[in-house]
């Protein structure tokens, strides 16, 4: 039987659940309520429940048939620090906080593919459902395998799914190798002298030269790195001043690097000490960068890739599947999952809409039982491989 089939029966419950989740996001780290929901509806299916891992990250065990191998499953659970702005009924409910990049519909997955497999028990070895907490730039991956997630509960393989809105829905996108790009997040406070607005001789204006910063970083990648190799710096915060008539002390800027290449990473990390140090002698300013690793490329293993364009295949059909996709500038902390164990990390299509990260982004339910029985049958068949 196919499992898109049998999970589309509770599919009305799948969604019930995704939507109490996104009406009650909650940051990384702090997915007290979303963990204990996931917990919660993993022991009624009769799967053995771990709590507290890397902090709010909730672990499952399910084992099959005796012999076989263990493969793991991983959805995010955290939330957004963003102000929602759709009118749909089950919109968020905690201000400031919302489930923008889909983060509800993956562990909702996660959870449907659990119940499938506890329900019908048709596979060799053991699964484990990896429920991680702080995707968004926090460290949840990182911080699990710090808890010994790998040592106390060995996969021979891991998966993950994300959900795409650019569409068609249903559409199923994989790169096998480096698929998405490192990412590192900068801080850079600019000190100046304050002063009154009317009198800027009298000061150093920690805005000018936080603007002027701005614009020479643009160059990096216009001008340092190699045309041919994927570079992006985004400066996307920039905080100065709270009155209009007062030249501030200080501004603080923040932003993000994405590479695909370390020593460019390199490269592109250097540069900016270097035009920083630069900008602060020409304004007579004092600059002090902070760059920190939070991402790495992402990088898919080939035998794993292979496996899920099979299974891919399978439940969609060939028509539905695209192998070997560009590669994405976006980040994602599986990453270190796959840097630790072979793994391999796709892409569903949902209903083309507002973007991931976007206060008007919601989830297409309809992809739910699709997700869900890729995961299930990656059990299923990796299981016994």
């Amino acid at each position: 039987m196919n499992p898109i089939d049998r999970i589309r029966t509770y599919a009305d419950a799948l969604t019930a659940l995704r939507h109490d989740l996104h009406a009650h996001p909650e940051l990384g780290f702090e997915e007290i309520r979303t963990s204990g929901l996931v917990a919660e509806h993993l022991e009624q299916f009769g799967v053995e429940v771990h709590r507290g891992i890397g902090g709010t990250g909730v672990v499952g065990v399910l084992r099959g048939r005796e012999g076989g191998r263990r493969i793991g499953l991983r959805a995010d659970m955290d939330a957004l620090p963003i102000e929602e702005e759709t009118d749909l009924p089950y919109r968020s409910t905690v201000p400031g906080r919302m489930h923008a990049c889909g983060h509800d519909g993956h562990t909702t997955m996660l959870v449907g593919a659990a119940r499938y497999l506890a329900e019908t028990r048709d596979f060799s070895g053991t699964a484990v459902f990896v429920f991680q907490p702080a995707e968004e730039g926090l460290g949840g991956a990182r911080a699990m395998i710090a808890d010994g997630l790998f040592q106390r509960f060995p996969v021979d393989e891991i998966y993950a799914i994300h959900n795409q809105p650019m569409g068609p829905r249903g559409r199923f996108y994989l790169k096998p190798g480096p698929a998405m790009a490192a990412a590192d997040f900068f801080d850079i406070r600019v000190t100046g002298r304050g002063a009154h607005a009317a009198q800027p001789n009298q000061g150093i204006d920690p805005v000018v030269v936080a603007t002027a910063l701005v614009q020479a970083m643009q160059s990096i990648v216009s001008r340092n790195a190699d045309p041919l190799a994927s570079a992006v710096v985004s400066i996307t915060q920039i905080h100065a001043g709270a009155a209009y008539n007062v030249i501030p002390e200080s501004a603080h800027l923040a932003g993000t690097v994405r590479t695909f290449d370390a020593a460019l990473r390199r490269q592109v990390s250097a540069r900016i000490r270097e035009i920083a140090a630069g900008i602060a002698a020409a304004f007579g300013a004092v600059i002090e960068v902070e760059i920190r690793d939070v991402f790495s490329v992402l990088d898919n293993h080939a035998g794993p890739s292979a496996a899920a364009l099979e299974i891919a295949t399978e439940l969609f059909g060939a028509d539905a599947v695209e192998y070997d996709t560009r590669p994405r500038m976006g980040s994602e902390d599986f990453a270190d999952m796959v840097a630790a164990v072979p793994g391999a990390y796709a892409w569903i299509g949902g209903t083309p809409g507002p973007g991931l990260h976007n206060a008007k982004f919601d989830f297409d339910d309809a992809i739910i039982p699709l997700g869900a029985a890729y995961l299930a049958r990656i059990v299923e068949r990796r299981c016994a491989a």
